[in-house]
């Protein structure tokens, strides 16, 4: 089976393969040459991953799932949700991404988060596109210093529920088996290999 991961970010390409093992092939959007900034103008989870894919269906013709994350943290209302990737701005800044958040937090101790993934697939079969909704979550906290070189993102201030390391401590190997990104990509593989 080949699907297209609507996405261009290696590491997330990466995990997913890692994930996914060779029991489908997995093309990115440079891929199918897709080289176009597709929108993601929607006000959750869900309505972004499922606008990616549906411009991968209506464009390309070909089965596709796509994937928004978010950082949820508790004490801000929820934030940065939906703007995880740009909440310092456009260009996509981790560094800056985690130095406004922890900014943010202050001294609060209210440090409890979650990292929500929503994977929406759709399968083109006969003329016709079914859609189904993944969700992954994994509960943690907010820690107030960087730990760690792994990993991408806010991994280095997120510490998941029940463990000492932050995701950028632990290696993409014990990421990938707790992780939400991970979590949402299991349903997903649950889903298809029973489909088979």
């Amino acid at each position: 089976m080949t699907l297209v991961f609507a996405t261009n970010n290696k590491h997330k390409l990466s995990e997913i393969r890692a994930i996914l093992g060779d029991d489908i092939n997995i093309l990115s959007l440079a891929d199918i040459n897709c080289h176009a900034d597709i929108p993601e103008t929607a006000d959750t989870l869900e309505g972004n991953a499922l606008q990616k894919a549906q411009y991968v269906v209506d464009h390309f013709g070909m089965s596709c799932f796509a994937d928004d994350t978010g950082l949820e943290v508790d004490a801000l209302n929820g934030e940065p949700s939906i703007y995880s990737a740009r909440y310092a701005g456009e260009n996509h800044d981790s560094e800056a991404n985690m130095t406004k958040l922890l900014k943010k937090l202050g001294q609060n101790n209210n440090r409890k988060a979650q990292f929500r993934t929503v994977i929406a697939l759709l399968v083109v079969e006969g003329g016709e596109t079914r859609q189904h909704l993944f969700e992954g979550i994994v509960k943690g906290e907010i820690i107030r210093e960087r730990r760690g070189g792994e990993g991408f993102g806010y991994d280095p201030i997120f510490q998941p529920e029940g463990y000492s390391q932050t995701f950028a401590e632990m290696g993409s190997e014990a990421k990938n088996a707790i992780s939400h990104r991970g979590r949402a990509v299991r349903k997903l593989v649950e889903y298809l290999t029973n489909k088979e």
